[in-house]
């Protein structure tokens, strides 16, 4: 009884993090920018990535690999979205610019700012 219910935790995990992976994805093919085709990458591809870790955590009947699979999903909650701030950073300060519908540039007042 419990292996089987184990089996459809593992599954449904599994299947959301296909899901927010797939999400990821066309986020990155359709998003107009780079910092929005990175937000898509980072957010859900996190919790894409993540989703399926903790699955096979509750798939696992060894110890040592579910204690691997909980410390990835913790590195990569830690890593993934600090890179993402720290790439688009960068990227601003490369000169790549936001999208022209863009609404608010806050990196662009920030330096305005900054500057006065």
């Amino acid at each position: 009884m419990i292996a089987e219910l184990q089996n459809y935790v593992a599954g449904i995990l599994l299947i959301v993090g296909a899901a927010f992976a797939l999400v990821a994805t066309i986020g990155i093919v359709r998003l107009p920018d780079i910092y929005s085709r990175m937000h898509a990458a980072s957010k859900a591809g996190t919790v894409g990535s993540g989703a399926m870790l903790i699955a096979l955590a509750v798939f696992s009947d060894d110890p040592a690999t579910t204690l691997r699979a909980i410390a990835a999903v913790a590195f990569l909650m830690l890593t993934a979205p600090v890179s993402a701030h720290l790439l688009a950073k960068a990227a601003y300060s490369a000169g790549y610019r936001l999208w022209e519908h863009s609404v608010v540039d806050d990196m662009a007042a920030a330096a305005k700012s900054k500057n006065q």
